[in-house]
């Protein structure tokens, strides 16, 4: 089944410093008989591609290592933007995959994923949905694990805030208040990341539930937060 008004085609950024990679994922995403997916900007720069059209793409397909340099901070800066990020690289250490998670990115592929696998993980991420890679499920052992953000969001939901007011407390490095798309992917990300490891959460109060029980988050959390949302007293 090809893309429908239900699910259109998905728009990809693709970051990459290797032109025999780039040329593998272009060849890839065309070749899909389903034609899931278009490449709307494509280069060896970050900075480059977002201002290229890469801003506006679906998912963001980044390789670590751009011409020398490891770019692994730049995956919490593209998430907390909103983007939806896939990373695509050679390194594959579980310490390496568990840190871009930890800073939102949406899966982990290493550059011998087959083309099937490439183009279902890039669709998945754009609708959110679950899907553990083989180099994500050794660095996730069976337990999920929040990006900072992610844990910062389900806080303030936890507290019993709607996402636009989450959206106003939950800035960008400059002080400026994130979008409510943003606070979505976010808590998206997280129901996502706890029913692929078969714990689905499909209201607040079993998103709640599953984050308690797994450690994500400390029943104590949610009073501290709901101390600081109060604010200083007023005499």
């Amino acid at each position: 089944m090809g893309a429908d008004a239900l699910h259109p085609v998905v728009t990809v950024a693709v970051i990459e410093d290797l032109d025999v990679v780039l040329e593998g994922v272009r060849r890839w995403i065309a070749d899909d008989p389903d034609h899931r997916a278009t490449i709307v900007a494509e280069g060896s720069s970050i900075d480059a591609v977002m201002d290229a059209g890469g801003r506006d793409a679906d998912v963001i397909v980044l390789d670590l290592d751009l011409r020398g340099e490891y770019v692994t901070d730049r995956v919490s800066e593209l998430s907390d933007a909103g983007h939806r990020v896939v990373v695509f690289s050679v390194h594959v250490e579980p310490l390496v995959v568990q840190q871009v998670l930890d800073a939102g990115a949406s899966a982990f592929l290493d550059k011998h994923t087959e083309q099937q696998l490439f183009v279902d993980v890039i669709v998945n991420a754009r609708r959110d949905s679950p899907f553990v890679t083989p180099s994500m499920a050794g660095a996730l052992l069976g337990v999920p694990s929040l990006s900072n953000r992610e844990h910062e969001a389900l806080l303030h939901l936890f507290q019993g805030m709607d996402y636009s007011s989450i959206a106003r407390r939950m800035t960008t490095p400059d002080g400026k208040p994130i979008s409510v798309h943003t606070v979505r992917q976010y808590i998206d990300r997280a129901r996502a990341k706890l029913a692929a490891t078969g714990r689905p959460s499909k209201s607040a109060f079993a998103l709640l539930a599953n984050c308690i029980e797994q450690g994500l988050i400390r029943p104590e959390e949610i009073g501290d937060y709901r101390s600081d949302a109060a604010g200083p007293s007023q005499t």
